[in-house]
């Protein structure tokens, strides 16, 4: 897929994204992950992991708290570990969404969330200049 298209497809990502976000919570790995989906325009709670607890506690706050989220770790190593695992600690008791992370994934350029914004930002200026 061209540079157009990749772009094409992460703003549509992101786009959905913030619309589920006004109603199901999205859970991310970090702080800098936050601000970067707050810069993108999500308005709706943004769950940090806590680092301080264990994902098996973690993962039996979240289906305490809330009936569905939407898992977007980083497509790393360390966050496709996360996924894997938050998903595994969820099944069953919470309705989890992996999809918005599938396409960044397939589509970004980067391989982490914090770097969303700048990529497309970066991205967009080499397309206007094609």
């Amino acid at each position: 897929m061209n540079l157009k298209g990749c772009i094409e497809e992460v703003k549509l990502a992101i786009d959905e994204l913030v619309e589920m976000n006004n109603s199901v919570p999205v859970i991310v790995e970090g702080v800098k992950d936050r601000r970067a989906l707050r810069k993108l325009g999500l308005t709706g709670k943004i769950i940090t992991i806590n680092k301080g607890m264990s994902l098996s506690d973690f993962s039996d706050w979240v289906s305490e708290q809330y009936e569905k989220v939407i898992i977007l770790s980083d497509w790393d190593r360390r966050g496709g570990s996360i996924c894997r695992r938050l998903k595994e600690l969820l099944k069953g008791r919470v309705i989890y969404d992996v999809t918005v992370r599938q396409r960044l994934s397939k589509f970004a350029m980067i391989k982490k969330v914090e770097g969303i914004p700048s990529w497309l930002e970066t991205m967009m200026v080499k397309l206007n200049h094609l």
